[in-house]
């Protein structure tokens, strides 16, 4: 999220779709979410443009729980996403940076719904009072990027954060006719600077709305705030983020550096991506958490970070590191697209832009490097279990394995990657089902794991009290074991 002046060279962009069937029914939380979180090396707050690797800060949590109706029936809960043909969460060297923060808001000309694109005119096709949402000079040659957008556009708004000593800008999903809108915890708190933020919504077509905060959820920067009258909202609708393929067509929405209603194209790079980033909003887990040794002792492995240009003088700093599952798409996503939507070809919501990597070329700490054509988003499909516990419940719940955990790789004859077992808590999930120290997980419900990060953002991905499925490799021999995790403390 930005301050005023928009960073050109900042953070991860978020896109905005999220369900656009406004069902009442939720989405009941994914099964067996296991993997064991270790506390990453405390590098530092957001990531500072010319660091040679980022590390990703929470937000601070909002307090205030609010009790509504699930978002969102409209997509098909699928349990955590299996993709097989993804590619393994390794590191990303490079520097990841949250894109939520940029000033002003830009709006674009004409409007058009999505059924206009089939307009027999051949003239431009503008309708609505407002900035554009899709502008259609030639309805008689769209593309099929113009008829996702036109679809997913109006289910994605720029939101406006300040407080006393601080304010910037990212992107929000609508959910549902209720009002709630999706985004990311360092968008509303901007990244920690601000704890009781003024909150203003800018939706497709012009209109300024109030929000409030209804939850937020620090453990994988995901947030929730609504607006009084939701009425008149397009929600988005969510697709099953489980059926991606690596190279299936994404669209990114939102607002990049404050350009509202803007519009990339990509593929899906990677699948089952794990990247750890520093929060200042998530609690240090102690011993109460699971436990993520480094491998590295000369701390050459870095956390991500979030980048917020310009976020104000109170430069935070973080209390602990987070590990998020995410796909890897390769539409261009700047600051300001946190929180937005990812969409598929048919214009459905598949992840939450949360980070992208970036070269960190610049040396100062408000100068920021911008798309490369990395970014991160977190499935569809754990945005939306996450998104209706904290409109039930004003918070979610996540995972705990109860054990210590390292990268297998980094063990002195590994054979195998996966992550390794170090120690059990007594009496915590992991001993309760005989994992053994020296297990190499290299499964969590299907989804491979290749290092400790991997298994942590699974475990967390899944509600407290899920039941799992590791596959565990023991003395060479590879067996499953079915774990009920215990649930993460907050």
């Amino acid at each position: 999220m930005n301050e005023q002046t928009p960073h050109p060279d900042a953070g991860h962009s978020v896109p905005p779709a999220f369900s656009s069937t406004p069902a009442a029914s939720g989405v009941p939380a994914p099964d067996g979410a296991t993997a064991p979180t270790t506390p990453i090396p405390p590098t530092g707050g957001y990531a500072v443009p010319g660091q040679a690797h980022p590390t990703q800060p929470v937000h601070p949590g909002h307090p205030g729980a609010h009790t509504g109706a699930a978002f969102g029936a409209a997509a098909t809960t699928a349990p955590e996403r299996k993709a097989k043909s993804g590619i393994g969460g390794g590191k990303i060297a490079a520097i990841i940076i949250a894109a939520a923060l940029v000033g002003g808001l830009a709006g674009v000309g004409g409007a058009v719904g999505y059924g206009s694109l089939t307009a027999s005119s051949s003239s431009s096709t503008k309708t609505g009072t407002g900035p554009s949402t899709v502008t259609v000079n030639n309805p008689e040659s769209v593309s099929e990027a113009t008829a996702i957008a036109a679809k997913a556009v109006p289910s994605v708004v720029t939101i406006e954060v300040s407080g006393s000593s601080a304010a910037g800008s990212g992107s929000g999903i609508v959910l549902d006719k209720e009002g709630h809108i999706l985004t990311n915890a360092h968008v509303v708190t901007l990244d920690g600077e601000v704890s009781n933020p003024t909150i203003k919504v800018t939706t497709s077509d012009g209109r300024i709305l109030d929000a409030t905060v209804v939850g937020i959820d620090a453990t994988y920067d995901m947030a929730v705030i609504q607006v009084k009258d939701g009425s008149s909202l397009t929600p988005m609708e969510f697709a099953d983020s489980s059926k991606l393929n690596v190279g299936s067509m994404t669209v990114a929405v939102g607002a990049p550096l404050g350009l509202s209603n803007s519009v990339t194209t990509g593929i899906v790079s990677a699948l089952n991506r794990s990247i750890q980033i520093q929060s200042s909003a998530a609690p240090s887990q102690g011993s109460s958490g699971d436990q993520q040794q480094s491998p590295n002792q000369d701390g050459s492995q870095q956390p991500f970070q979030f980048d917020i240009p310009g976020r104000g003088s109170g430069s935070q700093s973080a209390a602990a590191t987070i590990s998020i599952s995410v796909i890897q798409p390769d539409a261009a996503i700047n600051p300001g697209n946190s929180g937005g939507a990812l969409v598929d070809s048919d214009g459905k919501l598949i992840g939450v832009n949360v980070a992208i990597a970036s070269a960190g070329s610049s040396s100062s700490s408000s100068g920021q490097s911008g798309n490369i054509g990395v970014g991160f988003a977190i499935p569809s499909n754990i945005a939306k279990r996450i998104a209706n516990d904290i409109i039930a419940d004003g918070k979610a719940t996540h995972g705990l394995l109860g054990a210590s955990v390292q990268d297998a790789s980094s063990q002195k004859g590994a054979t195998v990657v996966g992550a390794s077992i170090a120690s059990v808590s007594s009496g915590g999930a992991a001993a309760n089902a005989g994992i053994q120290v020296g297990d190499v997980v290299t499964g969590f419900n299907g989804n491979p794991i290749t290092d400790a990060s991997d298994l942590t953002a699974q475990v967390r991905s899944v509600a407290g009290g899920s039941t799992a499925t590791l596959t565990v490799n023991r003395n060479g021999q590879s067996q499953d074991i079915k774990v009920t995790l215990g649930t993460l403390a907050q």
